[in-house]
């Protein structure tokens, strides 16, 4: 588990935002990098692989959009 010291030095990087809606990275202290989507007051939290299949989705969502 990590400590306090830890959890307050975690790197995060806005991906894309909104006026409701934003994605987001954070680099944990233990070296994974996690996603997160914030959909209003529900927040979502990818881990690498299942962040690539939902970008695989979502793509698939937009070629069938056109």
């Amino acid at each position: 588990m990590a400590d306090s010291d830890d959890l307050e030095n975690i790197e995060t990087e806005t991906l894309a935002e909104t006026e409701n809606y934003m994605a987001w990275r954070s680099h944990e202290p233990d070296g994974e990098v996690t996603y997160h989507l914030e959909l209003g007051r529900v927040t979502l939290h990818f881990f690498e692989d299942e962040w690539q299949e939902f970008m695989a989705l979502i793509h698939g969502l937009m070629q069938d959009a056109k």
